[in-house]
C-alpha cells in the first residue's frame, strides 16, 4: 500500500507553481532526473496519473488537482507546526502573522501594531496583504494567525471580534455640488465617476448596499490602488469616492475634501479581527485582540 510523504506534496506544489519539471527541480534543489524519477515512482505507487502535458507546461489531472489541494492545505500547517515547536524549544513566543482583507484595514492596523510591538517586544509581526478576500481559507489553513476583515464568516472553529465601528461616507472635492448636502441619494451618483479600490463590485458596499438596490450605476467606475492617490483625484474634481470617515479625516488637513452621508441614515460599518478558536487563549494573540478592541471607539461611531 502506497504512503504519501511530505516530499510528494512538496513536489506536487512545486511543479504546479513552476509549471515545469526543470523549474520545480531548481526550486527543490534537486536534479531534473531525480525529480522525474520521484514523479514516476509516485504515480506508480498511487496507480494514477497526476499530470498531463500541454506543450511545455504540465497540467494536473483530476487526481493531481485533488492532491495539489491537499498539499496547499497541509504544507503550510506542517511548516507552521515546525516553526512553533522550534520556538517552544528555544523559549520564543514567535511571530504573529496577520492577514488583511481590505485596503482601509491596513490603515487601521498601523495604529494598533505600534503599541502592540512596544508591549510585546519578544513577538514579531508579519502582515500579509495578498489575501484579497481569501483570508478565511488562510486562517483555516494556518497560513496566518489573525485576520483583519470587514466581512466575518462565522464558521465553526473561528472567532471574530468587532474592533472598530465607523461610518462609510461619500467623499467629494471642495467645489462639488454635493459638498453641502446633508446626505446623498443613489440617483445623484448616476452621473458621477466613482473611484474605488480595485475590488470586485460585489465586494464593494457602495454598490451592494447603496447603488445596486436602487438600480443605479455610476457613469464611470475607476479603480485606484492607493488611498492617497484616490483622495487626490477626488480633491482635483476627477470623481467621488466612498471611504471610512476616520480615514478621510486623517487627510482632511492636507486636501480640500468634504464628506457627505450615504443615505439619510448613513452607512454603518465595522472591522473585525478573526482568530482560530482553539488559540483564543494564547497570550500574545489575546493581547492583540484586547488592544485592538481598546482602540474601537477612537474613530467614533456613526452619528
Amino acid at each position: 500500500m502506497s504512503q504519501l510523504e511530505r516530499a510528494h506534496l512538496a513536489i506536487v506544489r512545486a511543479v504546479d507553481q513552476q509549471g515545469s519539471m526543470t523549474a520545480a527541480a531548481e526550486q527543490l534543489h534537486l536534479t531534473q532526473s531525480a525529480l522525474s524519477h520521484a514523479v514516476r515512482k509516485l504515480e506508480a505507487q498511487l496507480g494514477v496519473a497526476i499530470w498531463t502535458r500541454e506543450g511545455r507546461r504540465l497540467r494536473p489531472t483530476q487526481a493531481g488537482a485533488y492532491l495539489l489541494a491537499v498539499a496547499n492545505r497541509l504544507l503550510p500547517q506542517l511548516a507552521h507546526a515546525e516553526e512553533r515547536l522550534r520556538q517552544f524549544a528555544q523559549g520564543e513566543r514567535g511571530t504573529l502573522r496577520i492577514g488583511i482583507e481590505c485596503h482601509p484595514c491596513y490603515q487601521w492596523l498601523l495604529k494598533v501594531v505600534s503599541p502592540y510591538l512596544a508591549a510585546w517586544p519578544d513577538v514579531d509581526v508579519d502582515v500579509k496583504q495578498e489575501f484579497q478576500f481569501g483570508g478565511i481559507g488562510a486562517l483555516f489553513g494556518h497560513e496566518i494567525d489573525l485576520l483583519v476583515t470587514p466581512d466575518p464568516l462565522y464558521e465553526t472553529g473561528l472567532r471574530f471580534e468587532p474592533v472598530l465601528d465607523y461610518e462609510q461616507v461619500l467623499v467629494v472635492g471642495a467645489g462639488h455640488p454635493l459638498r453641502r448636502s446633508p446626505f446623498v441619494r443613489p440617483e445623484q451618483l448616476a452621473r458621477e465617476t466613482l473611484i474605488t479600490y480595485p475590488v470586485a463590485i460585489d465586494r464593494l458596499d457602495i454598490y451592494t448596499r447603496f447603488l445596486l438596490p436602487a438600480g443605479i450605476r455610476p457613469k464611470r467606475h475607476k479603480p485606484i490602488e492607493t488611498t492617497d492617490i484616490m483622495l487626490q483625484m477626488v480633491a482635483s474634481g476627477r470623481g467621488v469616492a466612498a471611504l471610512p470617515r476616520w480615514l478621510v479625516e486623517e487627510h482632511a488637513s492636507k486636501l480640500e475634501l468634504s464628506m457627505v452621508r450615504l443615505g439619510e441614515r448613513g452607512m454603518a460599518k465595522q472591522i473585525f479581527v478573526g482568530i482560530r478558536e482553539r488559540e483564543a487563549d494564547t497570550d500574545y494573540l489575546r493581547a492583540f485582540v484586547e488592544l485592538a478592541r481598546a482602540h474601537r471607539d477612537r474613530a467614533g461611531s456613526p452619528t
